[in-house]
């Protein structure tokens, strides 16, 4: 199967890549744009470490092809910050020592900027549902959550 051309706008930049028609958005993302942030935790779309965001709308990157891009916004982890200043919730997670080993954390970021882009001002119930997707094995979940209500209020009072 020869491979195709794909043109996407990924972090706000236009990108062209070349891809085979099975090869998955993860695998592009890490291995043919060198977008390493999104990280592979299962491969089934069961546990949200490789989430990212299609068109605003939160996808695990390891159920979606690299061809299905075509045309689309792509948002990821790199995406985040904005040039060497790291977005409030990345500070969020640092101080509130909301992160361990790493291998979840791109995803729950990319899924609570998400959340509070949608809502700025969410309880617990709703951080707790919209991240439900996410799994993380190293440290529990009240950090995380803590750590996205500490960033939500941090971003109100700044607008």
């Amino acid at each position: 199967m020869s491979n195709m051309h794909v043109t996407a706008k990924v972090n706000g930049d236009e990108v062209e890549f070349l891809c085979d028609p099975r090869e998955t958005l993860l695998d592009v993302l890490r291995d043919r744009l060198n977008l390493t942030g999104t990280k592979e935790g299962c491969g089934t779309g069961d546990c949200g470490a490789c989430t990212v965001t299609i068109d605003d709308r939160l996808v695990c990157s390891c159920l979606m092809l690299g061809v299905e891009a075509s045309g689309k916004s792509v948002g990821t982890i790199e995406g985040m910050a904005e040039g060497d200043t790291i977005h409030p919730l990345q500070e969020s997670f640092v101080e509130h020592a909301a992160l361990q080993c790493g291998i979840c954390t791109p995803g729950i970021l990319v899924a609570a900027k998400n959340l509070l882009e949608k809502n700025p001002d969410p309880n617990e119930e709703q951080i707790r549902y919209w991240l439900a997707g996410n799994l993380c094995r190293c440290t529990g979940y009240d950090k995380i959550i803590r750590a996205v209500q500490a960033a939500a209020k941090e971003m109100r009072e700044a607008s």
